[in-house]
C-alpha cells in the first residue's frame, strides 16, 4: 500500500499541484446569504418570548398578583353571591310567594357575608401573598437570566463553530500549499517521496476535520434557530474579538450581591417567608371566627319574582372543637413545609455562595486563558514560518513542519474555545447576580 502511494506521488509530480478536494470548498455564497442573521440583543428578545420556562414565570407573576389582591380585598370587601332558580312540579304545590297552589315556583337570592375575625389568619395570609409575589418576581428574573444564559451559549457557539471552520480551512490550505512544495522538492531531488506522503496524510486529516467542523456549524445554527423561533438555521452576527475586560466587582462583592439580590436566593428566601406565614395562619383555626351576614329572597311564579320578599341579617360566631384531627393534620403539614423551606433557603444560601465564587473564578481563568491562547497563536505562527523557511532550505525534516502546522491549528482552536468560555462564564455570573455587568457585550 505504501509503495503504491509513493508511486502515485511520483507520477503526480510531473503535473500541477492537485486540488484540495470537496472538503476544501466553502459553502456556496448564495446558500450562506439565505441564512438569516441575528444579533445577540435580537436573539435575547426572541428567546425570552418563546422559552416555556420564562412564559411560565410571567404566568406565576399574574397568579401571585391576584392572590395578593384577594388578600387585601378580604379586609374591606364582603363576599357577595346572587342566585335564582325555577322549580317545576308534576302536581300543584304550595307557592310561598303567592300563598296559593302552583305547579312552579321561582325564587331569587342575594347573600352577603363579611368576616370580622378569623384568628389573625387574614393578616398571615396577606404576608404569605406578599412573599409569594416576591418569589414570583424573583423567579421571573431567574428565568429571564437562565434563558439569556442558554441563548448566549447557543449564540456564541455558532460564532465559535464558525471560527473553528475558518481554522480548519486554513489548516487545509496550508497543507495543500506545503504538499505542492514537497512535490517540487521531490522532483528536484532535494527530498524523498515520504515527505509528500506525510503531507498527503496531513491534508487528508485536515480535510476530514473541516468536514466535521462544517457539520458542527450547521447543527449549531439550527439550534440557534430553534432558540429564536426560526424553523431552520440561523447565523449569529460576529462579535468583536477584543480582549475581555476585568470584572467591575470583586469576588467578595459578587458573593454579597448574589446573597442580597440574586434571584435564586431571593426565591428561596421568599418561599421561606411564605411557608412561615402559612404555618402561623394554621394556628388561627383554634380561635373563634366572627362573621356578619345578610340575605334577601324573593318568591313568585315567574321571572323576576316579586310576589313575596324577605330579608335577614345577623352575625355568627363559630369555634370548631374537633373535626376528626383535620386541624392538627393541616398544622403539622404547615410546620413541615416551613421546616423544609427553611432548610432549602439555608442550602441555597451556601450553594449561591459557592456558585458565585465558581462563576467569578471561571471568568477570571477563562480571561487569562484567552490572553495566553492569543500569545500561543503568535508563537505557533512564528514557529511555523521558521519551519517553512528551514524546510525549503533543507535544514529540517517534514515531521517538524507538519508538527508546526498542527500546533498552529491547535493554538487557533484553543483561542476560539477560550473566548467562548469567557463569554459563557460571564453569562453564568450575570445569571447568579441577576443583572448585567457590562452594557456592551461586543467583545
Amino acid at each position: 500500500m505504501i509503495l503504491a502511494l509513493i508511486a502515485l506521488i511520483q507520477v503526480s509530480t510531473v503535473g500541477p499541484a492537485p486540488q484540495v478536494g470537496p472538503a476544501r470548498q466553502d459553502p456556496p455564497a448564495a446558500a450562506t446569504d439565505t441564512i438569516p442573521q441575528v444579533t445577540l440583543e435580537e436573539a435575547l428578545r426572541a428567546a425570552a418570548r418563546l422559552d416555556p420556562n420564562y412564559v411560565a414565570a410571567l404566568g406565576r407573576i399574574g397568579n401571585a398578583g391576584w392572590v395578593r389582591r384577594s388578600a387585601y380585598a378580604v379586609f374591606v370587601l364582603p363576599s357577595v353571591s346572587i342566585s335564582t332558580s325555577l322549580t317545576k312540579a308534576s302536581e300543584p304545590f304550595f307557592n310561598l310567594g303567592t300563598g296559593g297552589l302552583a305547579d312552579q315556583i321561582v325564587d331569587a337570592r342575594v347573600n352577603v357575608s363579611y368576616n370580622l375575625f378569623r384568628g389573625g389568619a387574614k393578616f398571615f395570609e396577606l404576608q404569605r401573598a406578599r412573599a409569594a409575589m416576591e418569589s414570583a418576581e424573583a423567579g421571573e428574573v431567574l428565568a429571564r437570566f437562565n434563558t439569556a444564559l442558554l441563548t448566549e451559549a447557543d449564540f456564541n457557539n455558532v460564532i465559535a463553530e464558525r471560527e473553528l471552520v475558518r481554522v480548519a480551512s486554513e489548516r487545509v490550505r496550508r497543507a495543500g500549499e506545503q504538499l505542492a512544495v514537497a512535490r517540487a522538492r521531490v522532483v528536484s531531488g532535494a527530498a524523498v517521496q515520504t515527505d509528500s506522503l506525510q503531507l498527503l496524510l496531513e491534508l487528508t486529516r485536515a480535510s476530514v476535520d473541516l468536514l466535521r467542523q462544517q457539520a458542527s456549524l450547521r447543527v449549531a445554527q439550527v439550534q440557534l434557530g430553534r432558540r429564536v423561533g426560526v424553523p431552520g438555521p440561523v447565523s449569529a452576527v460576529s462579535i468583536d474579538t477584543l480582549p475581555a475586560p476585568e470584572l467591575p466587582v470583586s469576588e467578595d462583592s459578587a458573593v454579597a450581591e448574589a446573597l442580597a439580590q440574586g434571584p435564586e436566593y431571593r426565591v428561596a428566601l421568599a418561599e421561606e417567608r411564605a411557608a412561615n406565614a402559612a404555618a402561623k395562619a394554621s394556628y388561627g383555626v383554634y380561635l373563634p371566627s366572627v362573621d356578619l351576614f345578610a340575605s334577601w329572597q324573593a318568591f313568585d311564579e315567574a321571572f323576576f319574582p316579586n310576589a313575596t320578599s324577605r330579608a335577614a341579617w345577623g352575625f355568627q360566631i363559630s369555634l370548631p372543637i374537633w373535626n376528626d384531627g383535620q386541624r392538627e393534620i393541616a398544622l403539622s403539614r404547615a410546620r413541615a413545609d416551613r421546616d423544609v423551606a427553611r432548610a432549602v433557603r439555608r442550602d441555597v444560601e451556601l450553594a449561591v455562595r459557592r456558585d458565585a465564587i465558581e462563576a467569578y473564578q471561571a471568568y477570571v481563568t477563562a480571561r487569562a486563558s484567552a490572553e495566553l491562547a492569543g500569545q500561543a497563536v503568535i508563537v505557533a505562527q512564528e514557529n511555523l514560518d521558521v519551519q517553512e523557511t528551514r524546510y525549503r532550505a533543507g535544514a529540517t525534516t517534514i515531521l517538524d513542519l507538519v508538527t508546526a502546522q498542527v500546533s498552529l491549528s491547535e493554538a487557533e482552536a484553543g483561542l476560539v474555545q477560550a473566548r467562548f468560555s469567557t463569554r459563557l462564564a460571564l453569562a453564568g455570573l450575570e445569571a447568579i447576580l441577576g443583572r448585567r455587568l457590562f452594557t456592551n457585550r461586543g467583545y
